[in-house]
């Protein structure tokens, strides 16, 4: 058996990436979240998009949600995003996102990989769901984790 989901990031390291959510959530509507887990079976972008709905990302106002998802035992990943964020990036955004990823992912750099995704993908909200008076944080900025 692998390293739990859990244990995966050292807690310094976790709260980076909360602390990265937190400041791509800073001048945007949109809502990102992150969710490990230990493994799973199937087809990655499946269990990607049934999360997505579990932890009702998909219920968002503006439809602009974005879940990065990391199956450490598997070794994958994958970033989904809800129809309004999808409608308003390039077509080529998530692949190039993924690519910064797994840039810093092959030289052993999980957490900067994660950051510098989050970092990207809030940049993006940023541009096309800004912040207007009255936005609410609609999910939590915690980490969430499966099959531990």
């Amino acid at each position: 058996m692998g390293i739990l989901a859990k244990k995966f990031f050292t807690p310094e390291q976790q709260d980076e990436i909360r602390q990265a959510i937190l400041d791509a959530e800073l001048d945007t509507s949109g809502e990102i979240r992150v969710h490990i887990e230990t493994r799973h079976k199937g087809d990655i972008l499946k269990r990607a998009a049934e999360l997505f709905e579990t932890l009702e990302m998909n219920k968002t106002e503006l439809h602009n949600g974005v879940l990065f998802y990391l199956a450490v035992e598997n070794r994958s990943f994958a970033i989904i995003g809800d129809s309004g964020i999808n409608a308003a990036v390039p077509d080529d955004f998530w692949e190039s996102t993924k690519q910064i990823m797994i840039d810093h992912f092959r030289d052993g750099n999980f957490a900067e990989g994660l950051i510098e995704g989050i970092r990207e993908t809030g940049k993006q909200l940023k541009q096309h769901f800004p912040y207007s008076a009255g936005d609410v944080n609609e999910l939590s900025d915690e980490i969430s984790f499966g099959n531990n």
